[in-house]
């Protein structure tokens, strides 16, 4: 049961009074942002050491439900939730049919204080947990008082279009509406995959494409978008520049499902490369032309369309 996996650094359970936050933090939007920030808060006021106790996979795989697609990887949603509070330490529960089956006491007796020195425990206003999610908020503080760890909620919270969730980022993802993905997030939602040898029918058409592979994460709805690329070194990013990604089945080629990009004014190998697209603007919806010198100009006109939403969102200095 105690399959522990650290994105951050050990955390030390022997004896080690700990604050846990709980919760899956697909994407580590503002929500997730705020009630990270209020326990890293609330832990150094009482002396705790503050934890994260996230899972992976995504339970609904392991209990045989459709699961939505994720928006981050465990690798990065680690880096996003080190970016809230660094004194964070994250904890990557594997989620498997034995955790499932742990009732709510369990969860709470083996879990949260027995294996993790829990003395406080921050959720979500909304949060369940254990055997067929039978425990609440209210199981969760009956426990608490039994067993010696507080409880707080973090109040749900949003805008004038609604709460900020995950399933509100991967709906504007899926309608290509960018800008309340990123007002959501508090960034720009990113996808990252390892750089391949495609057909290199792209750079017949004068704009060579780096072809990503692996990509897991969520994808937008089909189109061409302007994007930030960096090449991901040991979980850093290291920005290479802008670029125009192709995100789609490609059908003036029937070459199928890709998501392919070209690094504006860059010259160099990265077959191999773990690559991070950025997407900053929807230039257009994917559609078939009428030949490949249609699409030529296509092409031309989206790398210029590119610099210049580039160029609005962070204007050169």
């Amino acid at each position: 049961m105690a399959d522990w996996v650290s994105e951050a650094r050990s955390l030390e359970r022997g004896g080690r009074r700990t604050l846990i936050a709980i919760g899956k933090f697909d994407g580590v939007h503002r929500g997730h942002a705020r009630l990270l920030a209020g326990a890293a808060s609330l832990a150094a006021e009482r002396g705790l050491q503050a934890a994260v106790l996230t899972f992976d996979p995504h339970p609904a795989l392991v209990l045989g439900r459709a699961a939505p697609p994720m928006l981050t990887g465990i690798a990065k949603k680690a880096a996003l939730i080190r970016g809230v509070a660094p004194e964070l330490a994250v904890v990557a529960q594997r989620f498997d049919r034995a955790y499932a089956a742990l009732t709510p006491r369990q969860f709470a007796e083996d879990v949260l204080v027995g294996q993790l020195g829990a003395r406080a425990v921050v959720v979500g206003q909304n949060f369940r947990f254990g055997k067929e999610r039978a425990g609440t908020f209210d199981t969760l503080q009956a426990l608490g008082g039994e067993l010696g760890f507080d409880v707080w909620a973090e109040p749900i919270a949003g805008d004038e279009r609604g709460r900020w969730s995950s399933t509100r980022v991967r709906a504007s993802l899926s309608t290509g509406d960018l800008d309340d993905a990123t007002r959501v997030l508090g960034r720009a939602y990113g996808l990252e995959g390892v750089v391949t040898r495609g057909r290199q029918v792209a750079r017949t058409l004068g704009c060579p494409t780096a072809n990503l592979t692996g990509v897991e994460t969520a994808l937008p709805a089909f189109g061409v978008y302007a994007v930030r690329v960096s090449r991901m070194d040991g979980g850093v990013a290291r920005p290479l520049g802008g670029g125009v990604a192709n995100i789609g089945e490609r059908p003036t080629l029937a070459a199928g499902l890709a998501v392919e990009a070209h690094v504006l004014d860059f010259d160099g190998d990265l077959y191999g490369a773990t690559l991070e697209l950025e997407l900053v603007t929807r230039l257009r919806e994917e559609r078939r032309f009428s030949g490949v010198d249609e699409l030529r100009a296509q092409i031309a006109l989206d790398v210029e369309h590119a610099r210049r939403a580039l160029d609005s969102a962070h204007p050169s200095e």
